[in-house]
């Protein structure tokens, strides 16, 4: 549709009443133009002011479309800016998170078994429920597929799914199924719930806090190190087969996380409330970084102090990367970062689970590394970006 101005109107009616057909062509001719002129003109200065997705990336973007705004309803205790929403309806409190998976983004199907990836889906779900020190209770899955799946394939899918809300005792309580033009797309939104006086935020870390960490790191990254590995190897000779058999725990970090259920029943049988507390989705350093931007503080995170399995270290080693390099940035890990006052030392330091990597610093000192050598390194974020381009 063109917008034609009031003059050019008159002008029309009065061309219209004697005939002059040709005239009337001419000047809607000449509108038309004006109007596509000015079209280009504002795509150039959209084209000018064009802000790639990967100069922000997936924090700053989620920060760039949700600038702060009011509540509107008292319900509401936490929205954006966590690992779940918060709210309030009754005695307890409930904290939803959504995740979305996407076919050759998150996943790749030549190395990932349909079951595996079922419980996953479910499974870094729950772990943001966890991470707000709560319970996962419900889930909803919604899906979208292309016609190469077939039923039994998604039967599979559906088996891994219900094997997580099994194993967690967790409701599946609807979703949805749609078409895809290409590929798989999963959603999964997760409803949980925690007593008022006991959720954990990213925010709430004071100085002198213990940085600490639950299970071991890095060992998700080199999984998908040796799954890639496999994969390039399949594409130059398809009649080869995958050697996975020195691989088993890597390989299962990252086709089969955990989620931190058994370091939140640990909390509340020893009546432990971290004063803040996330998930390691993007990598340990990344997630440090939330912690201390969104609690106003610094940070001094010990090298020697990470916890890397052997099965790990050896991976890494095979592919010529420093252990640390992959703890810090690979990513799913699925464990708890999380931060406690000095006072709950004595409750923690006999959990052979729960490894004491740090401290929390004034913010004017910054958020630094310690080597071994007793050297400070600023702690810069180098772990998984939705939006980097390759």
């Amino acid at each position: 549709m063109f917008i034609f101005s009031a003059f050019c109107l008159k002008i029309l009616f009065l061309a219209a009443e004697r005939g002059l057909v040709f005239f009337i062509l001419l000047l809607c001719c000449s509108q038309i133009f004006e109007n596509f002129q000015y079209l280009c003109n504002e795509n150039i200065l959209l084209m000018s002011e064009r802000t790639e997705l990967e100069e922000l990336g997936e924090f700053g973007l989620i920060e760039r479309l949700n600038p702060h705004r009011d509540i509107i309803n008292k319900s509401t205790l936490l929205s954006v800016g966590d690992d779940a929403a918060c709210m309030c309806y009754g005695d307890k409190m409930v904290v939803v998170s959504t995740d979305a998976l996407v076919e050759g983004v998150h996943f790749d199907m030549v190395y990932t078994p349909l079951k595996h990836l079922g419980y996953k889906a479910c499974v870094v779900n729950f772990s943001d429920i966890y991470a707000m020190n709560a319970h996962p209770k419900q889930i909803v899955v919604s899906l979208a597929v292309s016609n190469r799946y077939s039923v039994e394939a998604l039967e599979e899918l559906y088996e891994g799914i219900h094997l997580a809300c099994e194993k967690y005792g967790v409701d599946l309580v609807g979703g949805d199924t749609t078409s895809s033009c290409s590929g798989m797309f999963l959603s999964l939104t997760v409803i949980g719930e925690v007593e008022k006086d006991r959720v954990a935020y990213r925010k709430g870390a004071s100085v002198h806090d213990l940085v600490c960490v639950s299970g071991d790191l890095g060992g998700a990254y080199a999984g998908l190190l040796v799954l890639q590995r496999e994969k390039a190897a399949w594409i130059a000779n398809p009649d080869m087969q995958p050697e996975l058999k020195n691989y088993e725990y890597v390989v299962g970090r990252q086709l089969k996380p955990e989620a931190g259920r058994r370091i939140v029943n640990f909390f509340e049988k020893n009546d432990i409330v971290p004063t803040s507390m996330i998930d390691i989705s993007d990598g340990l350093a990344s997630e440090m970084l939330h912690i201390c931007k969104q609690s106003d503080v610094g940070c001094e995170l010990y090298l020697e102090k990470l916890p890397i399995d052997y099965r790990t270290s050896k991976v890494y080693e095979e592919f010529k990367i420093l252990a640390d390099t992959g703890a810090l940035n690979g990513g799913e890990d699925y464990e708890l970062l999380f931060t406690i006052s000095q006072k709950d030392y004595d409750k923690i330091k006999d959990e052979a689970d729960i490894h004491i990597i740090g401290h929390i610093t004034d913010k004017s000192s910054g958020c630094n590394l310690v080597t071994p050598q007793n050297t400070t390194i600023a702690l810069k974020a180098q772990g998984w970006n939705h939006y980097r381009k390759d």
